[in-house]
């Protein structure tokens, strides 16, 4: 089981950019798909991205795909996401959690376990 704690959110204008952390605690880090999720007030969590454990694959929502990328650090049991060209429709609470054992790889919330707390990305003039 992993423990993740997302931070590097907040308030920027459209167009800006800003770097999300998710730093994991747990052995099976450096083995296990991290995806990246988001949700706004009324609105289902959405997958924003995923990348494999050597960072080999890695995959993104249309409506992110070319403004948003994803790494990972493994010796620091990180994976960040560099958000750039930040659109008013970016807003939301995101999430990092764990690919589920056994699970297809996708961008699908419930291929996925161990979920963080969240954080706060507000973009607004």
């Amino acid at each position: 089981q992993l423990q993740f704690e997302e931070s590097g959110g907040g308030l920027v204008q459209p167009g800006g950019s800003l770097r999300l952390s998710c730093a994991a605690s747990g052995q099976t880090f450096t083995s296990a798909f991290i995806g990246w999720f988001r949700q706004s007030p009324g609105k289902e969590r959405e997958g924003v991205s995923y990348i494999s454990p050597a960072s080999l694959r890695t995959n993104y929502a249309d409506s992110v795909e070319g403004r948003f990328t994803i790494s990972r650090d493994n010796a620091k049991n990180t994976v960040y996401l560099q958000m750039n060209d930040l659109k008013p429709e970016d807003t939301g609470v995101y999430f990092c959690a764990a690919g589920r054992k056994n699970a297809p790889i996708s961008l699908r919330p419930i291929d996925y376990v161990d979920w963080g707390q969240g954080t706060q990305v507000t973009v607004s003039s």
